[in-house]
């Protein structure tokens, strides 16, 4: 391995080093002037993006301070080769965490970490720095609330990602001391940043589809997010410890440690204010996590069922629904003190970076949205309603034909349709009741009996709902008694008129008008809003000119 430096040089080598977080790792390493990097990854060769070209990795690969290597962490020989002449060795290589795969988690995450280590002691490699996850202590089911590394492993994990990494954590721990080789370990929670693709593009896309408007959860639960520069510098920090040597180097060596910002905040507020620095609307209807689980059991099912015939990786599972409704905050005091992490980016300006890193994926500019399509929400429904999504139109009016032809055309009464409804409900809770916990391995999530509760301040909303609504009657009616305004007599009696019209329809023809209607009615009014709101605003004036006629009529009587 000659080849990739001379006499003097210091080499560091990163596995996985065309990572997300491991690129700003190799670009920090060969920006501080100290660090020779070779850079390890699956690819046969390296493709820069047009960045990188012109960037530091660029002109340090052209001037031999930086060297790629193809390496499989599972093929023992390859990791050999790699960590030839290295000295420091930061181990960040892992799949897609999204992927709940337990024989490819295990295969990188702890078998290759075995040849790590393996090759790390032949080798003669000084240092070697494991990136972690504080999910090895996330047992999917409890919060953590400013969680420090005393805490143990839990029984069981949220998914087969944590379970390996945490094996891999134990291997990298109990490695230190061999032929004298320092080990630690960094937690880096929840990475985010320029370059990500997961976090942001995901958001993106769920916002276009239409599905970013919902909260999992309350909505209140913390979490811990890390800049990915922080992420590198905590590296770093941890290496440049290690490499004092001492007292200093003894207390961090074997250890391992959680990395944040140092910023705790709402997961969901987090996620707003990447989606409204993109130009999307922020999620605000809350759904909750007992409503979601059985959906996503059963959309991982479908996945495993059919990923060999080409289905995309979703992004609802299980594990993923109970990340997002936990609260996860960790404490950053052991790394303060034994390797002197502090955030260098904050969160305010790591978001903006973020944020303006992915121009591509911003919201496009519309000249105008016309008044119905914000009044119907700007996205399904809308979509639905006006005929922008074609697909999804037919699919709706596919289903109410359907309801129709089970619930109207079948001569139910209103009554009878309704018991249905509410059998075929209850059939379905009486059976989601009698599933076990477990089928097949998957946790079924119960319903708990408070769900169907209503809690003391939702029923205070709900009791101040019906009594404004109330007393705005009464003040109707106060106005009516004094029998001076004849607009709003009108008004009232046009709506009873109305009201008793539709009372006189059965539900069946109610149901044959009304829904063509709302299809027919939203679309006409999209198309010629300029000019019925014109004509509204004519009928209007000339109404008021009749009030103010009548007025002066009476008043000279």
């Amino acid at each position: 391995m000659e080849a990739f430096g001379g006499v003097g040089e210091r080499w560091c080598a990163v596995t996985g080093g065309r990572g997300f977080a491991a690129r700003h790792l190799v670009e920090m390493l060969l920006r501080s002037q100290e660090w020779c990097v070779r850079i390890a990854d699956l690819g046969p060769s390296i493709n820069l993006e047009a960045h990188e070209e012109t960037g530091v990795l660029g002109d340090a690969l052209k001037s031999g301070r930086a060297a790629y290597v193809s390496a499989d962490l599972r093929l023992k020989p390859q990791v050999f080769k790699a960590f030839q002449g290295i000295e420091v060795v930061f181990h960040m290589a892992a799949p897609d965490s999204s992927i709940n795969n337990f024989q490819l988690h295990f295969s990188v995450n702890v078998e290759g970490t075995k040849n790590v280590i393996d090759a790390c002691i032949e080798c003669k490699v000084k240092r070697l720095i494991y990136t972690s996850s504080p999910s090895v202590v996330f047992d999917g089911i409890h919060g953590i609330c400013n969680g420090k590394e005393s805490m143990p492993y839990p029984v069981k994990f949220n998914d087969s990602y944590s379970e390996t990494k945490a094996e891999g954590e134990k291997l990298i721990i109990s490695a230190n001391g061999k032929n004298e080789l320092l080990t630690c370990c960094i937690r880096p929670s929840s990475i985010f940043g320029p370059g990500d693709r997961l976090l942001v593009p995901s958001l993106v896309a769920a916002a276009r589809a239409g599905k970013s408007k919902y909260i999992i959860g309350d909505g209140n639960n913390l979490y811990d997010f890390t800049y990915v520069e922080n992420v590198a510098y905590a590296h770093i920090c941890a290496e440049r410890t290690l490499a004092a040597g001492g007292a200093a180097a003894a207390t961090v060596a074997g250890q391992a440690y959680f990395i944040t910002n140092v910023e705790p905040i709402k997961f969901w507020e987090f996620m707003s204010l990447i989606l409204e620095g993109l130009g999307y609307e922020r999620p605000r209807i809350k759904i909750a996590a007992s409503v979601m689980m059985p959906i996503a059991h059963v959309v991982e099912l479908t996945y495993k069922l059919f990923s060999r015939y080409g289905m995309s990786v979703p992004q609802l599972t299980p594990s993923r629904v109970r990340l997002l409704s936990c609260e996860r905050t960790f404490s950053c005091s052991k790394a303060k003190d034994h390797i002197a992490y502090e955030p260098i980016v904050s969160l305010k300006d790591g978001l903006k970076k973020t944020i303006d890193s992915y121009p591509h994926l911003r919201a496009k500019q519309h000249k105008r949205t016309s008044k119905v399509y914000t009044y119907l929400g700007n996205e399904s429904v809308a979509n639905t309603l006006l005929w922008k999504d074609k697909k999804q139109t037919l699919t709706a009016v596919l289903f109410l034909v359907s309801i129709y032809y089970y619930f109207f055309a079948s001569g139910y009464t209103l009554i009878t349709a309704i018991a249905k409804l509410l059998s075929m409900l209850a059939l379905f809770l009486f059976v989601h009741g009698m599933l076990p916990t477990k089928i097949l391995g998957y946790k079924i999530e119960k319903m708990p009996p408070s769900y169907f509760q209503l809690s003391e301040e939702n029923a205070h909303q709900f009791a101040s709902s019906i009594s404004s609504s109330w007393n705005s009657l009464v003040g109707i009616l106060r106005s009516l008694c004094k029998g001076r305004d004849w607009f709003l007599f009108l008004k009232v009696f046009i709506i009873l008129l109305l009201m008793s019209f539709l009372g006189a329809m059965s539900m069946q023809s109610l149901y044959k008008i009304g829904i063509p209607a709302l299809f027919i009615g939203f679309y006409i009014y999209e198309k010629w809003e300029e000019e019925i709101d014109g004509a509204f605003d004519k009928a209007r004036l000339e109404i008021l000119k009749l009030k103010s006629n009548a007025k002066k009529k009476f008043a000279r009587q």
